[in-house]
């Protein structure tokens, strides 16, 4: 996972955030937290998105879904594209440098 800076992280958000409103979304509530800002939205639908940045520079989306029907789901049809040990018991901590999103240092 990219570590994003400190100095880089309002830039992530507002790409993104951008990206939501251009896409029809709600924007509800923004986190303006130097150490871990976050965006929240809303689509027309019901779905609510997050973005937020936690320890060490590290992103994390998460999307809430209005109430479904139960129903099962696919295993993937894409391999995934960073090991993740099956052992890990803690997620890891982000550990590739983006000369962009990593610039600054922290």
């Amino acid at each position: 996972m990219t570590r994003i800076s400190e100095e880089r992280r309002g830039s992530f958000l507002g790409v993104v955030d951008r990206f939501w409103r251009k896409s029809g979304y709600q924007m509800t509530a923004v986190n303006n937290s130097a150490e871990f800002p976050a965006i929240y939205a809303r689509t027309i639908d019901g779905y609510r998105m997050s973005l937020s940045i936690g320890g060490q520079g590290q992103a994390f989306f998460q999307v809430d879904t209005p109430c479904v029907q139960k129903s099962e789901v696919l295993d993937s049809t894409t391999p995934a594209t960073a090991f993740l040990d099956p052992d890990a018991e803690l997620i890891p901590r982000p550990d590739i440098h983006s000369d962009f999103w990593s610039a600054g240092g922290s």
